[in-house]
């Protein structure tokens, strides 16, 4: 997967540090970067935030003063989250991503984190990313990001599938918790129910058509960051980019309109919603790839109905990826219930998307 993306010539090399992160503890390894990173900052004027929004990672700000201009975000990987994240990929992802102005800058990588830079502005929530403002500014985003050539020759294939039967063979069969077991044999899809499916949605979307592109994977709110001032938006967290099809992310980003704390299916997007959405990101896309902005309505059709079949692909993955946090995350978050509302949702949702046919 690694091997598809190419960093470009002349990107900044990014400096790799011997230090480990204590997670529940890391004053004392936050300041070994610091003084690296920001050495005229003194230890004992370094003020720290801990960010609790994330849960994968820890996340923590570091900077001094009393107005956070100039922050280091210190980014302790998750325990175990390198059985399902490729923390090369994402490295190489961060770099190509900032060599075409889409990403932050990247100051280094240590043991279990990496650091980078603070982007000035808010990160949504799901009330934000329905609004026509906001909407545009995020298709055209994501469209700059797809029309990225980081390839370097090579034919991209995406990984999905690959990712998909990664996570399958990570997902736990019991829970030490009595409980946890209890929940999992009464609540989630048995393992041969859930091979049938991956098998099933290989089948049904890889012959739909969808472009490989860069995607960013994991389009959820609080990864949107939106700065006022400048009228725009910018995307952070590239742990799971990587080529793939263009229907996922999109499909994947619409799943989110639903929250993440307190998940609500009703809030998926539309019709017209995503009608508007669509046209504005194919508008985008074909002017980023330098091919006019004629967009017609068959294009936007045949979009409409891969990005709802590809949703389910990405209800199917994160119901996997729950599971197998469920068993390794220290972060305190109901990882179980929400691995059956993605695979509940996933049911709910195939007979609908799978009665919606291409245009001819």
């Amino acid at each position: 997967m690694a091997n598809y993306i190419h960093v470009p010539e002349g990107a900044p090399m990014v400096p790799k540090l011997d230090v480990t992160l204590d997670e529940h503890d890391y004053r004392a390894g936050a300041l070994k970067l610091i003084k690296t990173l920001r050495p005229h900052w003194k230890p004992s004027e370094v003020k720290m935030k801990s960010f609790t929004d994330g849960i994968t990672n820890k996340l923590i700000g570091c900077y001094v003063g009393g107005s956070m201009q100039d922050v280091v975000l210190v980014r302790v990987y998750g325990n175990k989250t390198e059985l399902f994240v490729d923390r090369e990929n994402e490295v190489k992802s961060f770099r190509v991503l900032q060599a075409h102005r889409c990403a932050p800058r990247l100051y280094c990588t240590f043991n279990n984190g990496l650091c980078y830079e603070f982007l000035q502005g808010v990160a949504l929530e799901p009330e934000h990313i329905r609004s026509p403002a906001i909407i545009r500014h995020i298709a055209r985003q994501m469209a700059k990001y797809h029309a990225i050539h980081a390839h370097n020759g090579w034919v991209p294939q995406s990984d999905l599938w690959l990712r998909i039967s990664k996570f399958f063979s990570l997902v736990p069969t019991h829970f030490d918790d009595p409980e946890k077991d209890q929940r999992l044999n009464s609540e989630v899809p048995s393992t041969t129910c859930l091979r049938d499916e991956m098998i099933w949605l290989q089948q049904n979307l890889s012959k739909l058509g969808s472009p490989v592109v860069l995607c960013h994977n994991d389009l959820l709110c609080k990864n949107i960051i939106y700065n006022q001032q400048e009228g725009n938006v910018k995307f952070i967290d590239y742990e799971y980019a990587g080529y793939n099809y263009q229907a996922f992310d999109i499909g994947n980003h619409f799943n989110e309109f639903a929250g993440l704390n307190e998940v609500d299916y009703t809030l998926y997007p539309g019709r017209e919603l995503q009608l508007q959405w669509l046209r504005a990101y194919l508008e985008a896309y074909e002017e980023y790839k330098s091919q006019g902005t004629q967009v017609s309505n068959t294009e936007v059709e045949v979009l409409y109905v891969q990005v709802n079949r590809f949703a389910l692909a990405s209800h199917f993955i994160w119901g996997l990826w729950a599971l197998i946090q469920a068993q390794y995350s220290t972060i305190d978050f109901d990882f179980l219930g929400y691995a059956v509302l993605r695979f509940s949702q996933y049911f709910k949702m195939k007979p609908e998307v799978m009665s919606l046919h291409l245009p001819e």
